[in-house]
């Protein structure tokens, strides 16, 4: 296991939230996975569910344990994860402007981040982190 993927799969799951190896393995299959969420939410909107992502035959089957957790939130912590793992893998963590830097200079950045990322500040940082966090956002839609 890489140490991206190490960083990244352990934000995640500080946030009891899955990410399959096969979808986030790497830094480039991570970056691939992200950009099917966000052009998914883009073409749908950002209340659809990962359910109905699924259902519209995203090949996203992998993550049907979130099924009824929104899309636009699972995106964010996985934009949040690749940010903390890409930062602690070269020198030690992630701020928010850490994380909108990341989306912005891959071209994942979308007007409903920023927001999303303040809202639950658990999908970038560890010490806040915690199961709560996306049973809020799943709510809050």
């Amino acid at each position: 296991m890489s140490d991206f993927y190490k960083y990244f799969k352990e934000n995640m799951e500080a946030l009891g939230l899955p990410a399959p190896d096969s979808l986030f393995g790497t830094l480039q299959s991570s970056l691939t996975t992200v950009t099917v969420l966000l052009a998914s939410i883009d073409k749908f909107g950002k209340t659809v569910t990962v359910a109905e992502l699924i259902a519209a035959g995203t090949r996203l089957e992998k993550l049907g344990m979130t099924g009824t957790l929104s899309a636009a939130f699972y995106a964010g912590a996985c934009i949040g994860s690749l940010a903390v793992a890409t930062g602690r893998s070269m020198s030690g963590g992630a701020s928010v402007a850490d994380v909108l830097l990341y989306a912005r200079t891959r071209h994942l950045h979308r007007p409903w981040l920023a927001a999303e990322l303040y809202r639950a500040p658990g999908i970038y940082q560890a010490k806040v982190a915690g199961k709560a966090t996306h049973k809020y956002a799943a709510i809050q839609r």
